[in-house]
């Protein structure tokens, strides 16, 4: 069932806040319920997309679709006047305005944050209209990059399906949309916190629902999996952790699991502020280039996402979504921005690649990070776990399953920085989470 798609590719915010705004629920007692199946008719753990046996997701950090894609030339980016200049502005606590500018340096600077309270204030009632301020983010906000900065991405993105109406799951930070990926509900995280990372969700994550039918896994973790937002499913699968070159070999063998989600290294190659985003964006060339040189490259999903947008402006306000529990968020009302888990965060770059992708393709379907979830439960017709994920749109809008236009693996663009050594000086980190939560070191728990 799903938000419903957006048909409206225009280019101006007015016509963007309409058409999202249009958007509207079904009622709760239309909404699909959690331990649904994708299709009622066929038995649990059927197999209804024999032509996909390998799912591949990279979730990278904190870029909204303006701000990476917005001057792709493709889908519902930023607004350009008669000289090809974004006319999308935010106003300064000065009293002026902040146009979106062109960054033509991958070493990121300036201050942009996604926590709770910044991105509702950025959402500003659905004008988003609050990126610029003392409990917000900076001018820095507005920046925007090109082909010329990140010419892989900008290739993947013209070369595959991109995705203009992926919101990222929650108005928030890192933990709480990576729990959406992995489970469908953040269960009352807003933030990232590590001294929150323990417990299990109610309805258990998607990697219960796989293992219950047999069905392979693993994370691939150049230094920290992304399971570590939860951290028992990590306690519980060890041995599901497993190293990138591990992963590089895998793919080139042709013994990839199932499903594998793939991380790069969290110091330096999330693409969070301030770390260099070239960096970034070769790791996710080396991914992709393994896969399409890989002998499962036929019958594979990719999927390229971020968890949220990180401060950065994007000009789609976010719809209403389906709630995925009965869990608030862990708010104090007296201080923290008033909201809940009933609204989508902001858009993020997503492009879905396989052999079977749409060349050239835009999909304007309504997605968040449950869509992913929402895929691996349609190959498999697996039960859902929340709400959420029961209602979300899939990502098969983005492939023809009739023809694989793709069958000869298409040549993209080299990435900006081809060494995938930072140019920056000094080469900036990212935010460092519990030496235990390290891949390979001696007190590591994975």
């Amino acid at each position: 069932m799903g938000a419903g798609a957006c048909t409206t590719n225009g280019t101006s915010s007015d016509v963007s806040l309409r058409a999202t705004s249009s958007l509207r629920l079904p009622p709760r007692s239309q909404w699909r319920k959690p331990g649904s199946l994708p299709d009622p008719s066929l038995p649990e753990g059927t197999d209804t997309l024999p032509q996909i046996d390998h799912i591949v997701v990279v979730m990278q950090e904190n870029h909204s679709f303006d701000n990476y894609l917005g001057m792709l030339g493709r889908g519902d980016g930023l607004t350009l006047d008669r000289y090809g200049r974004p006319t999308n502005t935010n106003p300064d606590p000065t009293g002026g305005f902040v146009r979106a500018f062109h960054e033509t340096d991958t070493c990121q600077a300036g201050h942009v944050t996604q926590t709770w309270d910044a991105s509702h204030i950025q959402f500003g009632h659905g004008h988003n209209n609050g990126f610029i301020g003392p409990e917000s983010s900076s001018a820095w906000s507005m920046a925007y990059y090109t082909g010329e900065e990140i010419p892989f991405y900008h290739s993947l993105a013209k070369t595959f399906p991109v995705c203009d109406r992926y919101f990222c799951s929650v108005l928030a930070q890192t933990y709480p949309n990576r729990r959406f990926l992995l489970a469908g509900t953040a269960f009352g995280l807003i933030a990232t916190e590590t001294s929150s990372i323990t417990g299990i969700p109610p309805n258990g994550t998607i990697f219960d629902r796989l293992d219950a039918h047999g069905i392979s896994w693993a994370s691939y973790a150049t230094n920290v999996s992304t399971l570590y937002v939860i951290a028992d499913i990590v306690k519980k699968n060890p041995s599901r952790i497993k190293t990138i070159d591990q992963f590089h070999a895998d793919a080139r063998s042709g013994r990839l699991p199932a499903v594998s989600y793939v991380d790069p290294n969290i110091l330096t190659g999330t693409e969070e502020n301030p770390q260099d985003l070239s960096l970034g964006e070769h790791f996710v060339s080396t991914v992709v280039n393994s896969l399409l040189n890989s002998p499962l490259w036929d019958r594979t999903l990719f999927v390229w996402t971020y968890d949220e947008h990180g401060g950065y402006y994007d000009h789609v306000p976010p719809p209403s979504a389906v709630p995925p529990d009965d869990i608030p968020p862990d708010i104090d009302p007296a201080t923290d921005q008033h909201g809940g888990y009933d609204r989508y965060g902001f858009r993020v770059p997503t492009v879905v690649a396989s052999p079977y992708s749409k060349p050239q393709f835009v999909s304007h379907t309504v997605y968040d990070h449950t869509s992913v979830l929402k895929t691996i439960e349609r190959k498999w017709n697996l039960p859902a776990m929340t709400y959420r994920d029961a209602n979300a749109n899939d990502l098969l809008d983005c492939l023809d399953l009739r023809r694989r236009a793709f069958a000869d693996p298409p040549a993209l663009a080299a990435p900006g920085n081809p060494t995938g050594i930072s140019r920056c000086s000094p080469a900036p980190a990212g935010e460092q989470p519990p030496f235990a939560a390290f891949v390979n070191t001696p007190a590591a728990t994975v």
